[in-house]
Parts: C-alpha cells; structure tokens; sequence
C-alpha cells in the first residue's frame, strides 16, 4: 500500500497545490501562495518539484512586479494525483487491527 503512494506528490504543500491545479485549468501563483500559506520562495521550490515531474506547466505573463504566473495540471499530473488519492483511500481503508 505505501508502495503506491507518490512521493512528488505526498509532500503536503505539493498535495495541496495539485488538488487545486486539478480543480481548475489555470491556477494564479499568488492564488496559490495564500491558500498553501506559503512565502513565495517555498511555492516556487514546490511547483518547481511538480513541473520538473511533468505534473504541471508554468505560463508566465510580463516581467518583474507586474508579471503574472500560472500553473495548470498536465494530464500526468491529474492522473498521478488521483493515483496518489486511491492509494491513500486504500492505505486508510485496509490498515489492519493491531493485536491487543
């Protein structure tokens, strides 16, 4: 069962930021930043981990302060994100009794 788990996306930060690119078709960084309750450089070291498993894209707009950056789930990342969800489901489902 632990074997199924995705550990890219089992960190929680990385969890919670592909249950949201996996809501949305676009998701705005500083949307995200405020959700995860994150500093910018700890979102950017996350979505850099899921971009470079090829779970996400990154889109960006303009330059400097007044840039935007986007990010959407690929269809690897949606897939291995609901892969992840049923190992979890699965993991909390069939743990065996302990002996008393």
């Amino acid at each position: 069962m632990i074997g199924e788990l995705d550990p890219v996306i089992h960190a929680p930060k990385r969890l919670g930021a592909m249950a949201m690119l996996a809501a949305a078709q676009w998701v705005e960084f500083s949307f995200l930043r405020e959700q995860l309750d994150v500093s910018d450089s700890d979102l950017s070291k996350q979505m850099s981990a899921l971009c470079d498993a090829g779970y996400a894209i990154v889109r960006k707009k303009g330059h400097g302060r007044s840039g935007q950056t986007w990010f959407a789930a690929t269809a690897a990342g949606r897939k291995a994100l609901k892969s992840h969800v049923a190992a979890l489901h699965a993991l909390v489902d069939n743990a065996p009794i302990a002996p008393t």
